[in-house]
């Protein structure tokens, strides 16, 4: 594929990326928490939200449409979390308990021969009819006993 034709399909893929909040710049993070306002109605206005976290209207607009929160981009999507955990019984069943009890649909479940004590498991989790946002149940799941380490590693 020549030069040309490699910039012209670039430009019509959208690309998105998972940051974590510390790199991003202030406007950007000023644009998610005035839309949170907004949404649990703590402001009326766009112009009130901005002007409670000190931020310009202009760059409000510049980023509100492609900045969100990320447990509003994972809702209603298909998430794939990879967990490492102690081989001990009921460590498992204990995680999808917790899946099903915040009404998130198991799709998928890989998991792999202990070794060394620790079992690697992959689910596939639809959100659409969760009740609590995405990185609070990574949280949760995250301070289950026997659970060493728990990963979003993609989302259709």
């Amino acid at each position: 594929m020549d030069c040309e034709v490699r910039e012209a399909v670039s430009k019509k893929e959208l690309r998105y990326f998972l940051v974590q909040e510390d790199i991003l710049p202030e406007a950007i993070l000023k644009t998610v928490m005035a839309k949170e306002l907004l949404l649990r109605g703590e402001a009326n206005t766009v112009n009130e939200a901005v002007e409670k976290v000190d931020l310009s209207r202009s760059a409000f607009y510049k980023y509100k449409d492609k900045v969100f929160p990320f447990h509003q981009w994972s809702k209603g999507k298909i998430v794939t979390l990879a967990l490492l955990m102690e081989h001990r019984p009921g460590v498992l069943s204990t995680v999808l308990n917790i899946i099903a009890s915040v009404k998130g649909s198991i799709l998928t479940i890989n998991q792999n021969l202990p070794l060394q004590g620790l079992a690697n498991a992959t689910l596939s989790i639809e959100t659409a009819e969760m009740n609590q946002d995405l990185e609070e149940l990574l949280r949760i799941i995250s301070e289950v006993t026997g659970v060493r380490d728990v990963r979003l590693v993609g989302q259709n």
